[in-house]
């Protein structure tokens, strides 16, 4: 026990708390309250949640910007203005 929590968790109280205790106070009856442990579990999901939803909109936003080039492309050769063809040679 070499940590006040250890001895805190054991049931000792520890001399600078024990002098602040009231003369005439009966010690097997004093509660001594420890602030809980932080948790970290709500700010792991938030950086998580925050992650994955920037993934998502950098995602959406690549596939209108595709479906609007499509779109461009098939206005543009329609009206004739462009046109777009692949060339697949055979090399002998």
């Amino acid at each position: 026990m070499q940590l006040p929590e250890d001895q805190l968790r054991a049931g000792h109280i520890p001399a600078d708390l024990y002098q602040r205790i009231p003369a005439g106070t009966d010690v097997r009856k004093v509660v001594i309250v420890q602030e809980a442990p932080r948790s970290y579990k709500g700010p792991i999901v938030l950086s998580l949640v925050v992650i994955a939803g920037s993934v998502v909109v950098l995602l959406v936003i690549a596939f209108v910007v595709q479906v609007i080039a499509g779109a461009a492309v098939a206005v543009l050769s329609a009206s004739g203005g462009l046109s777009y063809t692949i060339n697949r040679s055979k090399h002998k």
